[in-house]
């Protein structure tokens, strides 16, 4: 088996947009305070819609982009950190809602990284034979977990859903998801958290920032390596949005020329790991980027984790 590649992308975010003036009501903020601290104008929040829905939603979408059926597709695999269910697990509601019969079927658990370890454990699966068609899934509705009191949290936060197709790659043709790059710092697990039975996202904002920022950009050349893919020969980069101050200071730091840098954040608000497919899916869904040129994925977060890898686009 030659590897992977991305077969199709698809997204879906709740109607409900909330303005930073929404949030000045709530805290003491401001619209212009939040755009300079955080980058985020607008974000989307979800009403009864649960993770499992959005998920579902988003991976219908990517389904009907791929040309396959649900009847074609044996792994289904979501990165969330917010489902409120430990079981069955939302990979498995995905699979019913869908129509999908017998897949294997599990979630991922490393919050903002998430999608990239959970498209890193599916290429692996399709290139030792276990699966040939596979939905990846990045869903999280934060807003069940944000403090609506917290000005350090409350302004950040998000909900939404990314999904995408992913097929065992022809035997003449590269792969087309590169080797994945991840990892963990888990003695600073504690820099972003959602902990106990009534829990709220809480997080030291200024070390996850320096941390970021200083030791997030030589992993990421790691991924480009990697796959043998030189960082002015991206036509992307797609980060986690976490921060848009973040998103600038590692993308400073990797030389990608003239690459698109997504910054879904300003929209979207940090989605966790629903924010790079969800990006992603935006880029391809408006043409910005040209079919089979290499997109570098970086996620970060919680854990504290990070995972990323150089991918095709579809």
């Amino acid at each position: 088996m030659t590897g992977s590649r991305i077969l199709s992308l698809g997204h879906y975010q709740p109607s409900r947009v909330v303005t930073n003036d929404e949030i000045a009501q709530l805290v003491e903020t401001s619209d212009e305070w939040i755009r300079d601290r955080v980058g985020i104008a607008t974000r989307r929040i979800a009403g009864d819609e649960t993770v499992a829905d959005m998920a579902a939603a988003a991976a219908d979408k990517a389904l009907a982009n791929s040309g396959l059926t649900a009847a074609d597709i044996d792994l289904v695999v979501v990165a969330t950190c917010t489902s409120i269910d430990r079981s069955p697990n939302v990979a498995c509601r995905v699979a019913a809602k869908l129509g999908i019969n017998a897949p294997g079927a599990y979630d991922v658990n490393t919050a903002c990284s998430g999608f990239a370890y959970a498209l890193g454990t599916v290429d692996h699966a399709i290139r030792a034979g276990a699966s040939r068609n596979a939905l990846v899934i990045g869903a999280e509705k934060l807003s069940d977990f944000t403090d609506w009191t917290d000005r350090s949290t409350c302004i950040i936060f998000g909900d939404g859903a990314g999904a995408a197709v992913v097929t065992a790659a022809a035997e003449d043709e590269p792969a087309g998801v590169g080797p994945v790059v991840w990892g963990s710092v888990p003695e600073r697990g504690d820099a972003v958290r959602i902990e106990g039975w009534r829990p709220y996202v809480a997080q030291e904002g200024q070390a996850v920032f320096r941390w970021a920022t200083t030791a997030l950009a030589p992993l990421a050349l790691q991924a480009c390596e990697r796959a043998g893919v030189d960082p002015s020969e991206l036509a992307a980069f797609v980060p986690h949005q976490a921060n848009g101050r973040i998103i600038d200071g590692i993308a400073k730091r990797l030389n990608i020329g003239q690459a698109i840098i997504a910054k879904d954040i300003v929209e979207s608000g940090n989605t966790s790991a629903a924010s790079i497919p969800l990006a992603l899916s935006k880029l391809v869904e408006r043409r910005e980027v040209p079919s089979g040129a290499p997109v570098l994925l970086f996620g970060f977060g919680g854990g504290l984790t990070y995972a990323g890898q150089v991918v095709r686009c579809p």
